[in-house]
């Protein structure tokens, strides 16, 4: 299965703040956890616990970071279907949230697939909001390709 496929099955899962289980709970990282575990099987590092306030507290870019050591950067007018787009809630602040796309990114119909504070796992429309917002994406490695 695709990043994709996988991602629409999570949808309906309860936001959990650091869970990664699908159908039980998961945060936007765990949805991104999740997908990768079906996708290859064990995730490639533990992930560290973290505050739901993560983001607000040293200002670094942790989750682009992280998400470079493992997926391939790619520019975001290239990003297609499967990708893990990235988002900066305001101008100034880090980036923290992440979604899975539906669509290649330019697509007028594309939506993402992502959990939040206070929903469960849904497909969201792309544009307006969330297109202003996305700052980084990231494509899944290869399958074969060493992951």
């Amino acid at each position: 299965m695709t990043p994709c496929e996988l991602a629409r099955t999570w949808i309906g899962t309860p936001y959990q703040h650091q869970a990664s289980l699908k159908g039980i709970g998961c945060d936007c990282v765990g949805l991104i956890r999740g997908v990768w575990r079906e996708l290859y099987g064990d995730e490639p590092m533990a992930l560290p616990a973290y505050s739901p306030d993560w983001a607000e507290v040293g200002g670094r870019e942790i989750l682009i970071d992280g998400l470079a050591q493992h997926f391939t950067p790619v520019p975001l007018t290239k990003a297609r279907a499967g990708d893990v787009l990235v988002f900066r809630m305001k101008p100034v602040a880090v980036a923290k949230h992440a979604a899975i796309l539906l669509h290649d990114f330019d697509d007028p119909r594309a939506q993402i697939i992502h959990a939040y504070w206070g929903h469960a796992v849904v497909a969201s429309w792309l544009r307006p909001f969330w297109q202003k917002q996305a700052v980084a994406a990231f494509r899944f490695p290869v399958l074969g390709s060493g992951v």
